[in-house]
């Protein structure tokens, strides 16, 4: 399962990035804290493919589907 997958109000642990992200992106969505065994909650998941807002912390991000689909979820 994927971060993207995430419903609002559902969290999980990060497990893993999928091996096709670039290294740029890996390094800075680590810096913001989305690394493998952080727990993220997904604030706002609105309609039409819009980005959704995830919690990381006390920090809120907002990801669209290509970046949230390379972080794996469990």
């Amino acid at each position: 399962m994927t971060l993207w997958d995430l419903t609002q109000g559902a969290s999980a642990k990060v497990s893993s990035f999928k091996s096709n992200i670039q290294s740029g992106y890996r390094t800075r969505l680590s810096e913001l804290g989305f690394h493998p065994g952080e727990h993220i909650s997904c604030v706002l998941s609105p309609s039409l493919g819009a980005p959704k807002l995830y919690r990381v912390n006390n920090t809120v991000y907002s990801l669209d589907d290509s970046i949230a689909s390379l972080i794996e979820v469990a």
